[in-house]
């Protein structure tokens, strides 16, 4: 799902940049916005995965040294 918002983030970079109307520009940046936001959330959590299983290894790796 992320890399389908970040492929849709990057079309809608290219149509701004490109020129449209107004309306449409807004529109597209308010979707851009939402998908911004929703990339973002998906990494935060992706990085608190990582943070997690990092722990568990590092706590694992503690105890095979005991």
């Amino acid at each position: 799902m992320l890399e389908q918002n970040i492929k849709r983030l990057e079309e809608i970079a290219e149509k701004l940049e490109k020129g449209t109307t107004l309306d449409e520009s807004l529109k597209l940046y308010e979707e851009g916005c939402k998908l911004a936001k929703t990339c973002l959330n998906d990494l935060e959590k992706a990085k608190g995965k990582i943070i997690m299983i990092k722990k568990e290894f590092n706590e694992k790796d503690k105890k095979d040294k005991e």
